[in-house]
This record gives C-alpha cells, sequence and structure tokens, in this order.
C-alpha cells in the first residue's frame, strides 16, 4: 500500500505528452457491504442533508460525488523501459530487463468542499532477457497529480522490487497507490481540472526510445511459469 498526499506548491515543468492509455474512474463506494448505507437518508434530512458525525465515521455518506472524477493515464513517453546490456545493440538477445504499464483504474471521492480522494491501481508486466544476469531487479516508477494540461502539482516516486522464478521470463503485478489527496480551491472546482499521470522513471535515452516507437517485449510464451510474484516497497526522489 502507497500514500499520495497532492501538495499545493507547483513543481518544475513537465512535458505532457499524449497518454498511451486513459484509466476507468469511478465513483468510490460509500456504503456498507450490505448496503445498509442507503438507509441513511431520514438521518441526513434531520440534519439539513449533511451526514452526522457517525455517519462519516462509519463510511454511509450517500451523497453523490459534485463532480467527475480526475482524469487517469499512463505517460507515453513513459509508459516502457527496455534496457540493454550493450547500449548501442538494440537487438532482443541483448536485452536485460523490460518493464510496461499496461493499464490504470481507480475511484474517487469528493462532496461539499472537501479535497479530492482516490485510490489507483496500476497493471504492470515485467520481462526478463536472454542477457538478464540477474532474477532480481528494481524498477522505480512515478505518481503525478497534474492540472489538466500544465504542470504537476505533486510528483512522488515509487519501487517495485521484482523477482523472476528459475525458467520464468515474465511477471505481472498490479501496483495499488491508496489515499491521493487533491485539495480544491473551492466547492465548484470541479475533478475533471485536474489529472493522473503515471510512467517509469527513465533516463533521456530511454524517453527517446520510446518517442521514436520502438519496442520489444519479451515472449511469455518461453516461461515455464507466468505467474505473479512481485514484491513491492515505497521509496522517494
Amino acid at each position: 500500500m502507497k500514500l499520495l498526499y497532492a501538495a499545493t506548491i507547483a513543481l518544475g515543468a513537465m512535458s505532457l505528452a499524449a497518454c498511451s492509455s486513459h484509466g476507468r474512474t469511478v465513483e468510490m463506494p460509500d456504503t456498507g457491504p450490505d448496503g445498509e448505507g442507503r438507509g441513511h437518508h431520514a438521518r441526513h434530512a434531520e440534519n439539513n442533508g449533511q451526514p452526522n458525525w457517525f455517519e462519516r465515521m462509519t463510511g454511509h455518506d450517500t451523497r453523490p460525488n459534485v463532480g467527475p472524477c480526475p482524469l487517469m493515464g499512463v505517460l507515453y513517453d513513459a509508459s516502457r523501459q527496455v534496457q540493454f546490456a550493450a547500449p548501442n545493440e538494440e537487438r532482443y538477445a541483448n536485452i536485460t530487463y523490460t518493464g510496461e504499464m499496461e493499464g490504470i483504474h481507480g475511484l474517487c471521492r469528493y462532496v461539499d468542499a472537501n479535497p479530492i480522494t482516490m485510490s489507483i491501481a496500476v497493471d504492470m508486466q515485467f520481462g526478463r532477457g536472454p542477457a538478464a544476469t540477474s532474477m532480481d531487479r528494481t524498477y522505480r516508477y512515478w505518481v503525478a497529480v497534474a492540472r489538466r494540461d500544465r504542470a504537476p502539482i505533486e510528483k512522488q516516486y515509487f519501487d517495485v522490487d521484482v523477482h523472476w522464478q528459475a525458467n520464468q521470463a515474465v511477471v505481472t503485478h498490479t501496483e495499488e497507490i491508496n489515499h491521493i489527496v487533491i485539495p480544491r480551491a473551492t466547492a465548484d472546482t470541479s475533478g475533471e481540472n485536474f489529472e493522473i499521470l503515471v510512467g517509469f522513471d527513465l533516463s533521456p535515452q530511454e524517453i527517446q526510445f520510446n518517442r521514436e516507437g520502438k519496442r520489444f517485449r519479451i515472449d511469455a510464451g518461453e516461461a515455464a511459469n507466468t505467474n505473479t510474484n512481485a514484491n513491492t516497497s515505497a521509496g522517494s526522489n
């Protein structure tokens, strides 16, 4: 589990190129597992339509979101990572490790003038190439909260520690980022003014490789076992 708090200060400008995939956001569930939260409308009326402190604490706030959720996406330039044993030999036999973000989805919740609270999940796939020398590797990726088409408000880095079993070429994994908090200036500020972007932490050469549309993917069919096996740990820049 990872936490990300969006600060109100702006960071340095960053390229917001077209996203390779956009995620699906839905309103965060606000009732108990048996749906009993729907039965609290009468008590809301007694409090001028506002949930009391007990309802807020127990998650039985049935009010709908006041606006749409922020857009989510994987930044195209940072959606893949391909590493070679010899940097100037871009061929399959020279691949050490690969990483690819395959999609993003999540939940959001905000009412009144409260901040937007989100949780997201990023689907990833990691490959161990013919030139790999270890069964373990740590990948670094980032999550950025930004105003639409503007510089990020906040950007944080995280690590994924991946382990391959013997004869295993591909590992799949879903990273979960919980409790992303996006402040809103007023109660009228909509979630559609913001976006959540994710990508791998890449070198300039790796970014250029992606921009040129080059792609290598380790064939999962080569693996005797492709079960998920990734351990994650949070890290910061």
